[in-house]
């Protein structure tokens, strides 16, 4: 068993460096305005940064954040759906009444 994990880093270490090997060799990078420009936000790097931006791409990632928090409680009720009584269900209901309406 030991050999044969020894193989494989060994072969992996081989497959790695020789990606590396041939996007080195075969690349063809140019450098134009559009690859080094910084980008950030949708909005091109054209003034200073302490200009002031639409408020929608805050909104949008706290929507996210909260969207995100909530499919962390719904995993443990979807994974136990079948061993639990109507007091949890009820529950579960009233929490995703809640969130979606208050």
């Amino acid at each position: 068993m030991v050999s044969s994990i020894i193989i494989l880093s060994i072969s992996l270490i081989f497959v790695g460096v020789g990606k590396l090997t041939g996007t080195i060799l075969l690349n063809k990078w140019e450098a134009n305005y559009d690859k080094v420009s910084g980008y950030e936000c949708g909005f091109d790097a054209f003034s200073d940064a302490r200009d002031p931006f639409d408020v929608k791409f805050y909104l949008i990632g706290i929507l996210f954040i909260i969207f995100d928090v909530e499919l962390v409680f719904f995993f443990p009720f979807i994974f136990s759906i079948k061993e639990i009584n109507f007091f949890c269900f009820f529950f579960f209901f009233f929490f995703l009444f809640f969130f979606l309406f208050f």
